[in-house]
């Protein structure tokens, strides 16, 4: 419990930085060369190499040219690869627990190659579980998975939550293999997940090359960002929220994270208004949209939130978690905690507690 909020603090989206060298030792020795690694493009930029496919040039132009602090003051932060630092770290800041999520690993599922995707997804699995194990009641992972092949990404959760404890699934929302998130092919996972006690969780990257919204009208980086960190989450909530997913597996927990929060109000007044209007389109439901989200979803707020106050009066208190993106250089460290009880000033006292700790807690099925 941090004695700077009086209650506990969990950081329900925390990321790792995967160093190039890392590969080498963890991934299979027959995927090793196509493993990924860090080149310039063809105007010098930097980007990832994976297999014979460049990734990440959007990520990394976006993420170099952050105005509020260089990469060298934060991006680079040791934590982001030194779980020893990152402890260091998060004991200034306050922080109990995080969760884990990864940086340039986010594009390993824009490889077309499904057996080098499930190779890079275990080598990844296997670092971060070897990252977490510094302190495993402090670090929790959430598993990579290979979902261009449903059955692998089902066998590759079942290792992960099995042996490393993993609590979690990661998803991009963007299509994998032309299959949206609400796909009936994803139906196993779902059914696997829920039974394993884990949540889905949704977070944007930023993709060179899978079906992006808004990509066909800007080319600007930033405009990019803005549009699918946002636009996508809302496109793979409603999808979760419309298909039924929520309605055939109650037990299971979805997360929507890095987009901030101030659009969901809006989201699921406007999707409740059309399940009103014609509720036929919506035969899986047996109650409104909103009430599957506040019953089984939760949504991130970010340090410097403004609509933080606004999501609470709107929705309720029981859906929010709250998130730092240590250590990307749009973070806010050093000074996450303060940034953040800044941003929530307005914020009841219960709500907070509940938003800084013991939703994602509920969230991830974290002990403390």
């Amino acid at each position: 419990m941090s004695e700077r909020t009086g209650c506990l603090v969990i950081d329900a989206d925390g990321h790792v930085i995967e160093r190039p060298d890392m590969w080498a030792e963890y991934v299979e020795p027959e995927f090793l060369g196509r493993a990924p690694r860090m080149v310039a493009d063809e105007n010098g930029h930097g980007a990832q190499l994976i297999g014979d496919g460049l990734t990440g040039r959007i990520a990394v132009e976006v993420s170099s040219r952050v105005e509020r602090a260089t990469i060298d003051e934060i991006g680079a932060r040791t934590g982001g690869w030194d779980p020893k630092v990152r402890l260091q770290d998060m004991d200034a800041e306050g922080i109990d627990i995080a969760v884990l999520f990864p940086s340039m690993s986010f594009f390993v599922c824009e490889v077309a190659d499904p057996e080098l995707d499930a190779a890079l997804c275990r080598a990844y699995n296997n670092w971060l579980s070897d990252y977490c194990a510094t302190s495993r009641d402090r670090l929790a992972g959430v598993a990579l998975l290979p979902l261009q092949d449903v059955d692998a990404s089902v066998t590759e959760l079942e290792r992960c939550v099995e042996r490393f404890g993993f609590r979690g699934a990661f998803f991009r929302p963007n299509p994998y293999a032309g299959r949206s998130i609400q796909h009936p092919a994803y139906e196993p996972l779902w059914t696997r997940a829920e039974d394993l006690g884990v949540a889905i969780t949704v977070h944007e990257g930023l993709s060179d090359s899978l079906p992006t919204l808004a990509r066909d009208r800007f080319e600007n980086p930033i405009s990019l960002h803005i549009c699918s960190h946002s636009f996508e989450q809302m496109a793979a909530c409603l999808g979760v929220l419309q298909s039924g997913i929520l309605e055939r597996h109650p037990r299971l927990h979805f997360a929507f994270l890095e987009s901030g929060c101030g659009w969901l109000p809006y989201w699921l007044e406007r999707i409740d208004g059309h399940y009103e209007t014609w509720r036929s389109y919506f035969p899986s439901l047996s109650m409104k949209p909103s009430d599957y989200f506040r019953r089984q979803c939760f949504i991130a707020c970010d340090p410097d939130d403004a609509l933080t106050n606004s999501v609470v009066t709107a929705v309720g208190d029981d859906c929010v978690v709250w998130a730092s993106d240590y250590p990307h250089p749009d973070s806010h460290f050093p000074g996450t905690m303060d940034v953040t009880l800044e941003s929530m000033k307005e914020v009841p006292k219960a709500s907070r507690e509940k938003i800084l700790g013991t939703n994602a807690q509920r969230l991830f099925g974290l002990a403390t």
